[in-house]
């Protein structure tokens, strides 16, 4: 299980790194757009729908989405503004939990949202990569998400004994939390501070702030879990689950940053 989680993750960042530094931007946004899409059709199942007819047409109505956005650049800081929002509100959903989890059972709240956070997390990916050193931010921000994770894992399977949140994923600690978060800010702040890109205050806020978003992101998808009955949201990923397991942070992460940068 380790050995394949260890793999899968290798082959992803490689992938990534390749992606961001080596392919055009018509490339960058084919690749990043599968992605989205494969993590569209995982997300219909917590809006219940079941049939493979059904997801892809569901996949289908965020490409549409997409399209449509891609064309109207002018709205794309509103759509990140939207997107933040969004996700806070989520977040404090998260706090109250189950107090307003029965919003997330309504399957055309769900759906509309899916498309929302998914088409808004490429178009965040597209926005970013053509900033002043978006491409660097850009593998910043993968690298972050992935020492959250990672410090997690393994502080949380050596250290964790107090539960993050028991009611929603039970497996994850406070001690994991606090080892990725300091992870984190080993690794991306020193990179911040080295590169000149922001002062060590600025890094440390920034990194922290983008770190504890990394892990509501993940929480975020095991309410979504919960409240529908969904365990895994896929398979295709050997030792990680769904593409959905492997971005969730990711795409929690991704609007706050570019509004950050912006």
């Amino acid at each position: 299980m380790l050995r394949n989680r260890v793999y899968t993750a290798l082959g992803l960042a490689a992938l990534t790194v390749l992606t961001i530094f080596a392919a055009p931007l018509w490339l960058f946004g084919l690749v990043f757009a599968v992605a989205a899409s494969v993590g569209a059709y995982e997300w219909a199942g917590f809006s219940g729908l079941v049939s493979k007819k059904q997801r892809l047409m569901y996949v289908a109505g965020a490409i549409l989405l997409g399209i449509l956005l891609l064309f109207q650049p002018s709205l794309w800081q509103d759509f990140v503004l939207a997107l933040c929002l969004i996700w806070g509100a989520g977040f404090i959903t998260l706090l109250w939990h189950p107090k307003f989890s029965n919003i997330y059972r309504n399957r055309w709240f769900v759906g509309g949202l899916g498309w929302m956070l998914m088409v808004g997390a490429w178009v965040c990916l597209i926005s970013l990569v053509q900033l002043d050193n978006g491409k660097l931010w850009l593998g910043w921000m993968f690298v972050l998400t992935t020492a959250t994770d990672v410090g997690a894992f393994f502080v949380g399977r050596a250290y964790g004994v107090n539960a993050l949140a028991p009611k929603l994923s039970p497996g994850k600690t406070r001690e994991g939390a606090l080892g990725g978060i300091a992870l984190a800010l080993a690794i991306c702040v020193s990179a911040l501070v080295l590169t000149g890109a922001l002062s060590l205050y600025e890094a440390i806020g920034l990194t922290l702030t983008m770190s504890v978003i990394s892990i509501f992101g993940d929480l975020f998808e095991s309410l979504l879990k919960r409240v529908s009955g969904v365990k895994d949201s896929g398979d295709i990923l050997p030792g990680h689950g769904g593409v959905l397991d492997r971005i969730d942070s990711i795409i929690a992460v991704l609007p706050f940053l570019v509004w950050s940068l912006a």
